[in-house]
């Protein structure tokens, strides 16, 4: 069990210490399950009433909080307390699952494979033909790599994920549990004879970047001709589809169940909501967010937010709901 005092936590998150407690913290909280020895997080003023019945010993707070932390308690306060708990999270981290040695003896290894300096290769895993592993590459138990495939330093790949033939993977990527990269793409068309439909093949490849983590059961599908694209920093929930030749600038973000059909492009910092869904050849620019459960089916200006199925611009999306609750009590 990891234990900091109050001050190396204060140190750690860069914060003004308030109060006075000298129990040592083992692991945070939320604020109403925490006990004695817990970091609890106070994040807006919503969340300043539960302080009082709360057995945390410490908390970290808003900078401009007006009460005080108690007696034998103490408060951190800080700037922004959510980058100040993913500090304190990874702190309190425990140590991943452990690795008796870097190769398992199951794992099956093309003689072509290039290895970087201190890879992992858990049981059962397989690497094809010209796979190139960077430094520090973790593989845990079950993973496949095909052939001519490169994932770059640092990158950590958890057991079940499968990744597809000549796909190009950055440095300090993670890809979670059962994660499908560079599977076909959703491609068919009727059949001359009008019986039956003829498959469309996906000849092209998927590129990830640096930085990017893809949650578990995700699917990247690869392109038709050139190559599906995320770039540096795109971070994708659970159960996310993106379709063959869709192309993510830096920094996306994808929700739970949301979609992208093929040849969506998405510009900057784009933050699309859970269970959203993007029509094929769409545009959504720099800066746009897509409400959650959204259909958009025409292109997004930068900056704007769209919510609603078929989605258009929040504001008249708002004016139209109040308009519909207005017919209903006439």
């Amino acid at each position: 069990m990891k234990l900091f005092t109050v001050e190396e936590i204060a140190s750690l998150v860069k914060g003004e210490l308030v109060g006075n407690c000298k129990q040592k913290i083992h692991a945070p909280e939320q604020i109403e399950k925490a006990k004695e020895g817990n970091v609890t997080f106070i994040g807006g003023a919503k969340y300043v009433k539960l302080w009082e019945k709360s057995n945390a010993s410490i908390a970290v707070v808003y900078d401009s909080i007006k009460i005080a932390p108690g007696d034998g308690k103490a408060f951190i306060k800080v700037k922004n307390p959510d980058l100040a708990m993913a500090s304190l999270l990874e702190a309190f981290e425990p140590d991943p699952p452990h690795f008796e040695v870097d190769i398992h003896p199951t794992a099956v290894i093309d003689k072509t494979v290039k290895l970087g300096r201190n890879c992992k290769v858990g049981a059962n895993c397989f690497v094809g033909k010209d796979v190139v592993l960077g430094d520090n590459v973790i593989l845990y138990p079950n993973v496949t790599v095909f052939d001519e495939t490169s994932i770059g330093n640092n990158t950590t790949v958890w057991s079940g994920t499968v990744i597809r033939e000549r796909t190009e993977i950055g440095s300090y990527c993670i890809f979670h549990t059962n994660v499908s990269i560079g599977a076909d793409g959703f491609g068919y068309r009727p059949s001359d004879d009008g019986r039956g439909l003829v498959k469309i093949k996906h000849i092209g490849n998927v590129v990830i970047g640096n930085g990017v983590e893809v949650g578990a059961n995700s699917c990247i599908d690869r392109g038709k001709f050139s190559s599906t694209i995320l770039g540096d920093g795109c971070k994708i929930d659970n159960l996310v589809q993106i379709g063959h030749n869709s192309v993510l600038g830096k920094c996306c973000i994808m929700a739970g169940n949301s979609g992208l059909a093929g040849s969506v492009t998405l510009g900057d910092g784009v933050i699309i909501g859970g269970s959203a869904s993007i029509k094929d050849h769409t545009t959504i620019h720099s800066g746009a967010i897509v409400g959650a459960g959204s259909g958009v089916i025409s292109d997004v200006a930068a900056g704007q937010t769209v919510v609603g199925y078929p989605a258009c611009d929040s504001r008249e999306k708002m004016k139209q709901w109040v308009a519909l609750r207005k017919l209903g009590r006439s």
